[in-house]
């Protein structure tokens, strides 16, 4: 495994135009992430046909699909052969002193890239995914912790489990899940603190502001929007990023106008004061109105549209997935499972998965002898069906084109079922696929599965019949 990490490191070194071109290395939970110095000499093509990496992404930062547990690996090998550590600064070995013509060409050609691919909405994304990424790990283990919990208390109420150390076993359980959830808006606090370059100890205070804490019913706080009084979490994580935002802004002033001997009195104190003010009457209010909004929105869709809502967004999912658009609907689910107990939207949307995965196994079955393509399949599989899709995205239908189609109306089908049964929603979110199943609210797993069936179904007789072609199936592509 070593040397496999080694190769790749080497082989993304040997295609970026080598070390000295990366300015910092990070990794979600599939891609290196690098920030290049001069996109004139990457070379995307070769850096594709390195052996372990399944796709290549470009956007502000350049992205190398490598795969989950591979990829914190091979982002760590080459920060070490650096020197330095995962999102640091990397280090400069050319002269600093000779700055030529050619240095100025390679920046401004950086610029022009960065421009051409910093569209508004992709920074707002890149934003979004920079705040929820490092948390993933604690949704999805804290998430299945729960849902095993859930299971564990409806056999204790049926009589299948007995005894006061299985309610302990379960009380644990549920605090574990509840020390992420209940104080989500903190660590989310925390890392839009992060993001926008304010100090993320005051980032945190805005996440526990939003929470009301010592606010009674004796004692309410007016609601500007509805006149009525306002309640704890109101707004949730979409009112905390954008007070964080302000934060920023606020923060960053006062510290240009404030002179250094009183700034660590100064600053936070004012920072605080103005965003306290600004956050409770303002922000919570409005940001509460637009977060119930969309839930309200898209339950109406799903309550309405039923199977038709359900295939419309389990094809358009994988597309959402290749242009990182997915991202913006992680505080659309946390705000649903606020309000609701349950996202509707994520089980649906995990169709798109299991369509890609049938995909997969049909184009394992019908180009057998395309050797290169089916170890490409053998390695990305697995974790497609645990729901981390984009090694299969970027590794094995995209590329070819006409199996990513079907493997999109797969994932179609597999929501019209979804969408058909109703009321089928996750308690958390993170894993999606077959690592979702925990995570099913009561009562409606078995619908769930028969919808992953489904999606694997489709996509595999689809795929099939209509997503080879001749050269597929001989090997030539």
């Amino acid at each position: 495994m070593t040397d496999k990490i080694t190769e790749i490191a080497n082989g993304i070194y040997e295609n970026v135009g080598g070390m000295d071109n990366v300015g910092k290395i990070v990794h979600c939970m599939t891609r290196v992430r690098m920030e290049i110095r001069d996109y004139s000499k990457v070379n995307i093509d070769n850096l594709k046909k390195v052996k372990g990496v399944m796709g290549v992404v470009e956007d502000d930062t350049l992205q190398v699909v490598i795969g989950p547990g591979t990829v914190n690996k091979v982002a760590q090998k080459m920060v070490e052969m650096a020197g330095v550590k995962l999102g640091d600064a990397m280090p400069e070995t050319s002269d600093k002193n000779n700055k030529t013509k050619v240095d100025e060409k390679a920046a401004a050609t950086k610029a022009a890239v960065k421009k051409k691919n910093q569209k508004p909405w992709s920074k707002i994304l890149k934003s979004i995914s920079n705040i929820f990424v490092p948390l993933i790990p604690a949704f999805v283990g804290a998430g299945i912790i729960g849902g095993i919990a859930s299971v564990l208390g409806n056999m204790m109420t049926a009589g299948q489990l007995t005894g006061e150390h299985w309610a302990t076993i379960i009380m644990v359980m549920k605090i574990v899940q509840n020390g992420v959830f209940a104080y989500l808006n903190i660590y989310v606090g925390i890392n839009s603190a992060n993001e926008f370059g304010a100090s993320p100890s005051l980032g945190g205070v805005i996440g526990g502001i939003i929470m009301l804490t010592g606010v009674t019913p004796e004692a309410p706080l007016p609601n500007i929007i509805t006149g009525g009084t306002l309640s704890a979490n109101q707004g949730g994580i979409i009112g905390v990023i954008f007070a964080v935002f302000l934060m920023s802004l606020i923060e960053k002033k006062l510290r240009k106008i404030t002179p250094e001997s009183i700034d660590i009195i100064v600053t936070p104190t004012l920072t605080l004061l103005i965003m306290s003010l600004l956050t409770i009457f303002l922000i919570m209010p409005v940001a509460g109105a637009i977060s119930s909004g969309l839930v309200g929105f898209i339950n109406w869709i799903l309550d309405v549209g039923g199977a038709f809502s359900g295939f419309l967004l389990g094809s358009l999912f994988l597309p959402m997935v290749m242009f990182g658009l997915h991202q913006i609907l992680t505080p659309i689910h946390l705000d649903m499972i606020t309000n609701t107990g349950v996202t509707e939207l994520l089980p649906i949307l995990a169709m798109a998965g299991a369509g890609q995965v049938g995909a997969a196994v049909a184009l394992w079955v019908r180009c057998r002898k395309n050797e290169t393509l089916t170890e490409l399949i053998k390695g990305a599989l697995p974790v497609g069906v645990l729901g981390i899709g984009e090694p299969l995205i970027y590794g094995v239908t995209l590329p070819l084109g006409r199996p990513f189609v079907t493997a999109c109306l797969g994932g179609g089908i597999g929501g019209a079922v979804i969408g058909l049964f109703g009321h089928v929603g996750a308690t958390s979110i993170g894993p999606s696929g077959v690592a979702l199943i925990p995570l099913i609210n009561n009562g409606h797993m078995l619908q769930y599965v028969i919808g992953l069936l489904a999606g694997y179904l489709g996509g595999f007789v689809i795929t099939y019949f209509f997503g080879t072609t001749e050269a597929m199936r001989k090997g030539q592509i």
